[in-house]
């Protein structure tokens, strides 16, 4: 995992100018945000507006509607357990039970020791070989018990 750099209002405004000429921007704009900071932190949101010309609200609303943005700092490791429909037919759900109980957490959720943060992703694009998972960017197909302890063993190592 790669270390995060303090949130700051001027790094935010530079991300801004960054992607400002983009068709949309605050989607890319809040992804190179969480990139940079770890997350999507509260005091970024006035930013991004006054920069944007939007209201609070409707920044806020886009960070809170997206499961992808962090409101918290995640662990060293993040794994992401696809819940989309494949996945869902192919046992997923019982997976999700499965790492929720051997991390002692909810899927959002980061382990105690701050190891492991495990989050919901609607599609890796691997539904040929559902159930998936990805770990640190490393997509894993074919999902299955001992797989899936393997990564969580990964994970806290």
């Amino acid at each position: 995992m790669s270390h995060f750099e303090p949130w700051s209002e001027e790094r935010t405004v530079e991300i801004v100018t960054e992607h400002q000429a983009l068709e949309g921007p605050l989607m890319p704009i809040l992804h190179a945000v969480q990139e940079a900071f770890g997350l999507v932190p509260e005091e970024v949101i006035p930013v991004l507006a006054r920069e944007l010309n939007l209201s609070r609200a409707e920044v806020h609303g886009v960070v809170t509607f997206y499961h992808d943005f962090r409101r918290e700092l995640p662990g060293k490791h993040i794994l992401k357990l696809c819940r989309a429909e494949a996945c869902q037919s192919m046992g997923c759900e019982r997976l999700v039970a499965r790492a929720e109980d051997r991390l002692g957490i909810e899927c959002g959720g980061t382990s105690a020791d701050g190891r492991v943060t495990l989050e919901a992703v609607y599609c890796l694009g691997l539904c040929a070989t559902a159930p998936s998972a990805m770990l640190d960017g490393r997509v894993v197909g074919r999902l299955d018990d001992n797989r899936l302890d393997t990564l969580l063993k990964e994970a806290q190592a």
